[in-house]
């Protein structure tokens, strides 16, 4: 009896040291094990440098908190638990949950003042064994630290998608949102972006709520070609001073010393976002007494450029069945005009089927009449970001453009092998001059024929970017249509290809992480909610049962002995 005592009491001490032990070296030694199979709760290195980085007090404020349906409480603790991950790196970073319409005397004015912030509270359908009910959550995130803060979309906006889709796509976005929100409000301004001017570019209110987005990580001024014309050579210098050159829209045809300093300044290692229509047509030139209008290829005198860099912007229009929908009146409904919603086939909804970083897990896009772009052999990288659907096909310019067009009903053969047209592309690489062998336009004694190492993104639609303009002349979020109240991606996909181009520390490359959330069957579940119950119910109560009578059996066989 007394050596079963003295055996048991050496087992005791040995165990108090060992814990002792581990928890002596853990204060040394920091390792968290993530023994999840998609391994979500890893974080990735540029996440941990930014972590790092951390060197006050950051506060989050996660507007999830209260009594929500299963989908949204999956989305509540996968944000609760990788924030607690972000902690454990730096304890500079706090956070709480919030409610904030715990307060329901104040509950409108509590509304208005999210909206006002651009934090767009949203209506959820909620199904329960056949039934759907509303309910409004906020789907935000506020962090903040010293004078600099920003917001978080933690819900994405998915045309057609379930909410527990939603989540499901959210989940995977979790760590970049939080971790480019950390690196807005932490990092210091360094890189430079120049909006290119002179060629009949749209106005800043058009673009005002990417500018608005850009600034917040970059510094960001207008540079206008005007002063080419006069001397190219010191424009060519300024203009070097960018990291990268954004252009919008171009109306105007460029000039050889335009050309050339474009031409330059990517020889010189410049980024290049080239957002550019080849043909000339505007929704606004449609609403008249004929509704129609004319569109013809536009000539901007870049052609020979984009040629030696590896692509062609082809003057044809995108005709998609996958379509965003327009707002047209049909009538009067009492005192008030009645508008109805039609697919508009110019205006393609594009679905991102790439796995790339910038267009990874994003929401369909809305452009508006696209072009076709095509990529040359040369040794150029290029990757194709965004494509129209298999139900597309090229229209030839000049054609007439009717808004009747409405009512056509296409077939599936007249799209048979003519879908899935590139209408983003990324190239990198070593670029060659278009002036190499030629004549130059003015004399440059640091002209270069081979470029450095770079890249550029091109989009055959201007429009991505531009805001729609309210009642009071005031620029809406990008991506947002008044006309059907429907969001896009443009916004998100605008800035991914400006950070993607910019990014220096591998930031964008957390959108590639895929995180694997196992769905339910809800028509199975429903079918069979009885058994299903009893499954998840009945079974673990039984097991827990059997092991209850079990250990109490062997417990009292042990100790009659």
């Amino acid at each position: 009896m007394k050596a079963t005592k003295k055996k048991n009491l050496r087992q005791v001490l040995s165990l108090l040291v060992v814990l002792i032990g581990v928890n002596i070296l853990s204060s040394f030694y920091f390792k968290r094990f993530d023994l999840t199979q998609d391994k979500r709760y890893t974080l990735s290195e540029s996440s941990l440098k930014i972590l790092s980085e951390i060197k006050e007090p950051l506060f989050i404020d996660v507007f999830l908190e209260g009594n929500f349906p299963a989908d949204i409480k999956r989305l509540q603790t996968e944000t609760r638990q990788i924030i607690e991950e972000f902690k454990a790196y730096n304890s500079n970073i706090q956070f709480q949950f919030v409610n904030p319409l715990e307060d329901e005397t104040d509950k409108a004015a509590i509304m208005d003042a999210f909206v006002e912030k651009g934090m767009t509270p949203i209506n959820i359908t909620v199904e329960d064994k056949g039934k759907q009910s509303q309910e409004i959550v906020f789907p935000w995130a506020f962090a903040y630290s010293g004078t600099r803060d920003t917001k978080i979309q933690l819900l994405k906006n998915m045309m057609g998608a379930s909410t527990e889709e939603k989540v499901v796509s959210s989940v995977q976005h979790l760590e970049y949102a939080f971790i480019n929100a950390f690196h807005t409000i932490c990092q210091e301004k360094s890189k430079k972006v120049a909006v290119l001017k002179g060629n009949g570019q749209p106005e800043d209110i058009f673009i005002a709520d990417a500018l608005k987005q850009i600034r917040e990580n970059y510094f960001i001024a207008p540079f206008t070609f005007d002063s080419i014309a006069k001397n190219p050579s010191q424009a060519l210098k300024q203009l070097q001073e960018y990291d990268l050159a954004v252009m919008v829209k171009p109306s105007e045809a460029f000039t050889d010393e335009e050309k050339l300093v474009l031409d330059q300044y990517v020889m010189n290692g410049g980024k290049m976002l080239w957002l550019v229509d080849a043909v000339t047509v505007e929704m606004d030139s449609l609403y008249n007494e004929t509704r129609t209008t004319l569109a013809f290829p536009r000539d901007l005198n870049l052609n020979d450029l984009f040629f030696k860099y590896g692509f062609r912007i082809n003057p044809a229009l995108v005709k998609d069945v996958m379509a965003t929908p327009i707002s047209l009146a049909t009538g009067d409904a009492g005192s008030a005009m009645q508008y109805t919603q039609f697919p508009w086939l110019y205006s393609p909804m594009i679905y991102p089927e790439s796995k790339h970083p910038i267009v990874n897990n994003l929401e369909a896009l809305k452009f508006e009449f696209t072009n076709p772009i095509d990529t040359l052999k040369n040794g150029i990288k290029k990757t194709v970001l965004l494509q129209s659907s298999p139900y597309s096909k090229a229209i030839g310019t000049p054609v007439e453009v009717n808004l009747n067009m409405v009512s056509e009903r296409p077939e599936p053969a007249e799209f048979d092998k003519t879908g899935l047209i590139p209408v983003a592309v990324l190239l990198e690489g070593n670029f060659t001059s278009v002036y190499q062998n030629r004549v130059l336009p003015f004399k440059d004694l640091k002209f270069q024929p081979m470029g450095k190492s770079t890249k550029m993104i091109v989009v055959s639609d201007g429009d991505i970017i531009k805001n729609q303009i309210d009642k009071n002349y005031q620029p809406l979020e990008l991506g947002f249509d008044k006309w059907t109240n429907k969001y896009y991606g443009n916004k998100e996909f605008v800035l991914n290809c400006v950070n993607y181009l910019l990014d220096d520390s591998g930031l964008i490359n957390i959108r590639s992480k895929e995180v694997n959330l196992p769905l339910l069957d809800k028509e199975k579940v429903f079918e069979n909610y009885t058994a299903t119950q009893a499954l998840t119910v009945g079974v673990p109560i039984v097991i827990v049962a059997l092991f209850g009578i079990f250990f109490v059996y062997f417990r009292r066989r042990m100790y009659a002995k």
